[in-house]
């Protein structure tokens, strides 16, 4: 009798620690579907020592700011807005993150820990190979730097070793005229393929990847732009030899996207009407679904982002464009979740994070956006996992 009594007090305390701990849990504005389910980092690009501003993303895309956060990533950056795309990047396997520190002219290369912290990799940052680092690709052990400020604009390559080390790779660096204000360099799926974008002369650079790294270019690069301004690309992650360039500099209303085959060679043909008008200005930054059905761009001057549906051929359709809750963010830089439900955008205006649920093509903001930056934060360049 005395044990019975025992076990059924035992099972009405337990019972009722589980509702004092929900009832805490929602009184902080937990939610069932506030776990952890990744993480976000942005370059903030901070004058004198950069630092990587790190976040806990939940399964309600709300973020909370990781312990020790911001992290110092041991380089420099210069303290105010730069334009490019891809100035964070991610390895393939989540072990270590890449940042550009343009005020220094180097690349951190941090290790990133099982809570999401990071660490600078012992050795410190290294050279970027010319002036004003601005977008990293990487594809395995592979690196190309895009280096935008003259006097030292150029594409370098390097290699990633097991431990996080960056070396140059010789003999790969291809060289850029001053004024061509590369915008982003980026690979293609399976490694063969790298492009980058010449936003002040309005050219496209392809190249074939060979085996040691190094680039050949495609017969005819660089090649004219379809619209002035080439700036955020990517290529389709379902089909490699599909590629796609935002056009930023067309004037008020007539930004658009270029739809462009990437054949063996690297030569580059137009698909479809390519280009396709966004009907908005300055459409400056690419992201695409993993699925490969839907291609987002980031409108700066119009404050807003625009979906497209992509058809099998590569061609696209407009859906429409829809506007971000804060007035003058200098929206920039976009990435998606890894699951494509969420889309986060860097507000380099604002020194925030804008967040998007999605649907299909659809965009609606989340209630929690924006997302507060560090101080001094001039930010250009995220990653999701």
């Amino acid at each position: 009798m005395r044990l019975s009594i025992n076990l059924g007090l035992l099972a009405r305390l337990a019972v009722g620690l589980s509702v004092v701990a929900v009832g805490a849990a929602l009184a902080g504005g937990a939610t069932a579907a506030s776990g952890v389910v990744g993480h976000v980092y942005v370059n903030d690009n901070t004058a004198g020592t950069n630092t990587i501003a790190a976040f806990d993303r939940h399964a309600d895309g709300t973020l909370t700011p990781l312990q020790g956060s911001p992290f110092v990533a041991d380089g420099a950056g210069t303290g105010s807005g730069i334009g490019s795309q891809g100035a964070l990047q991610i390895t393939s396997d989540g072990r270590y993150l890449l940042a550009a520190d343009a005020g220094s002219n180097q690349i951190s290369v941090l290790r990133i820990g099982p809570d999401g912290g990071l660490t600078p990799v012992g050795g410190g940052p290294v050279s970027s190979g010319g002036n004003e680092p601005v977008s990293i690709a990487v594809h395995g052990s592979l690196v190309y730097v895009a280096n935008a400020g003259n006097g030292g604009s150029n594409y370098t390559g390097f290699t990633l070793n097991a431990g996080g080390h960056l070396r140059p790779l010789a003999s790969s660096t291809v060289s850029l005229p001053d004024g061509s204000t590369p915008g982003d360099v980026f690979f293609n799926g399976d490694g063969t393929r790298l492009v980058g974008t010449r936003v002040g002369t309005s050219l496209i650079d392809s190249f074939v990847v060979g085996h040691d790294g190094r680039l050949t270019a495609a017969p005819g690069s660089p090649f004219a732009a379809e619209g002035v301004g080439p700036f955020g690309s990517e290529f389709r992650p379902t089909d490699a030899g599909q590629l796609f360039v935002s056009n930023a500099h067309g004037g008020a209303g007539n930004g658009s996207v270029s739809a462009l085959a990437d054949g063996s060679d690297g030569t580059l043909t137009s698909i479809g009407s390519s280009p396709y008008p966004d009907n908005q200005t300055a459409p400056c930054w690419v992201e695409i679904s993993r699925d490969g059905q839907f291609l987002f761009t980031v409108n700066t001057a119009s404050n807003s982002v625009s979906s497209y549906a992509i058809a099998a051929d590569g061609s696209l359709s407009l859906l429409g464009s829809t506007a971000l809750a804060t007035a003058n963010a200098g929206a920039e830089d976009a990435r998606l979740a890894p699951d494509g439900q969420t889309l986060w955008v860097v507000d380099t205006g604002a020194d925030s994070i804008s967040a998007f649920s999605v649907s299909g093509g659809s965009l609606t903001e989340l209630a929690s956006s924006p997302t507060t930056l560090p101080s001094g934060a001039k930010p250009f360049g995220i990653v999701v996992t």
